[in-house]
């Protein structure tokens, strides 16, 4: 103990005991440093064929229009052909290409909803009876998921955008069905009708079918505004208020049709409407089968 006191007064003491602290905090750093350094050159490895495969989608699938540089096409006259992806988003990237509107086959008034081209094809049938055409499928859908995520991850290189929402953000179960009835009604039904049934717009565009829409797609639709519909961002409607709209859609859906048909599902006007036309007609059908019908003779006494 004396040995050890009489060595801490030594005026050299104090540099050995910097010296001896500075080496082991290099071995450490040394013995961390090269897992880093190759966790990080595996993540980029990773990252770079990523992108590159969604540079090839999309001078595959999307150049022709768009241009090779995302910045949009115009025509002779200086009209847009295609307009610029620099900053739409990867959230509008899986909603164009998962609902089968782009690739484009024409230009038109409005892209109508299709199935996707096989390369992007997120719902590709899997359950099939037999193993080797199931593997398939599901290679297939892999492939397809994959593509989709490459090519959102490239367009939002150009210029961000709205990501795709997550999962616990699109549930309809976390969102309130009574707020997303009130929301709805009041910033969607004038164009989609307010069982989501959709309708005609002017210009020869549409409002859209919204039942065979996931609600990813619903999300997306409302955080991106694809063709006539506005952009609802989170400081008009915010995630949760997204997601209330998503619960009532799903929910109005969901419900069955008592009569049998919906005959549109827009209320009670068109159901009124044909019970008048049917019922009349068949009052009047009635009435001609009577009156065609001829007396019989009376016999003679």
């Amino acid at each position: 103990m004396k040995r050890i006191t009489a060595w801490r007064r030594r005026p050299w003491a104090g540099y050995a005991v910097v010296l001896a602290a500075l080496a082991a905090i290099g071995v450490v750093y040394a013995g961390f440093s090269p897992q880093t350094d190759r966790a990080e050159a595996h993540s980029s490895a990773q990252a770079a064929p990523d992108l590159e495969n969604g540079r090839e989608l999309f001078n595959k699938n999307c150049a022709s229009c768009h241009g090779l540089n995302a910045e949009g096409t115009k025509d002779a006259d200086g009209n847009p052909i295609a307009p610029s992806l620099i900053g739409v988003g990867a959230a509008s990237v899986d909603f164009q290409v998962t609902t089968g509107r782009m690739p484009a086959m024409n230009p038109g008034a409005q892209v109508p909803r299709k199935e996707p081209i096989p390369t992007f094809n997120t719902s590709i049938k899997t359950d099939y009876d037999d193993p080797e055409r199931r593997k398939q499928a599901e290679e297939q859908l892999a492939k397809a998921q994959k593509n989709v995520i490459d090519l959102r991850a490239f367009i939002q290189t150009l210029g961000g955008g709205p990501e795709v929402p997550p999962a616990s953000a699109v549930d309809p179960e976390g969102g309130d069905v009574a707020l997303g009835g009130k929301l709805f009604r009041t910033n969607c039904a004038q164009c989609h009708s307010f069982t989501g049934q959709g309708g005609a717009l002017t210009g020869g565009k549409y409002a859209p079918d919204l039942h065979d829409v996931t609600p990813t797609q619903m999300y997306e639709a409302m955080l991106t505004g694809p063709q006539a519909m506005p952009v609802f961002n989170d400081s008009t409607l915010t995630p949760k208020d997204k997601q209330a709209i998503i619960a009532y859609l799903v929910n109005v859906r969901e419900e069955p049709n008592p009569g049998g048909n919906g005959l549109g599902r827009i209320g009670p006007v068109s159901e009124g409407l044909v019970g008048w036309l049917v019922g009349l007609g068949l009052l009047v059908l009635a009435a001609m089968w009577i009156t065609a019908k001829k007396p019989k003779k009376l016999k003679k006494s």
